[in-house]
């Protein structure tokens, strides 16, 4: 089975806008992880949250360039959180209400457990506090 890196918001917007701050070293580290056969693993839950920021920096063309890249790469494989999903990010999210932590962080935090992924292209501080490794640490 080939290595999985989860892709978080944050990540996949990085690689669809030049301006991110964070959009070169994605493009350098997307690149890299692709040459190495690594798959890309995001949730239903973050391409909504992923194409909302787009269109709120980016207006419609940003979330409509951020929905091109998922929809034509074969490199990502997209998991559905789904009724059960729900009901155990719901549970982590109460456990885990010390945090701020997003909901969708959580439903991100809950994917990974159960798929053993460490490694996530993100800039988002949450994802280290949860014990993932950021391939993006800022």
């Amino acid at each position: 089975m080939a290595r999985e890196v989860f892709v978080d918001s944050s990540g996949l917007y990085a690689l669809a806008d030049h301006r991110d701050p964070a959009w070169s070293a994605a493009e350098r580290c997307v690149s890299r992880l692709l040459k190495s056969g690594v798959v890309l693993v995001l949730t239903d839950y973050i391409i909504d949250e992923a194409i909302t920021l787009a269109r709120a920096r980016a207006g419609t063309y940003g979330a409509l360039r951020l929905m091109e890249i998922v929809d034509r790469s074969d490199a990502f494989r997209l998991i559905w959180i789904g009724e059960e999903r729900f009901a155990t990010t719901k549970a982590f999210f109460f456990k885990h209400a010390d945090h701020d932590y997003s909901f969708t962080d959580c439903t991100s935090f809950v994917v990974m457990r159960e798929l053993k992924i460490k490694d996530v292209l993100t800039t988002d501080r949450h994802f280290a506090e949860a014990g993932f490794r950021s391939l993006l640490a800022t």
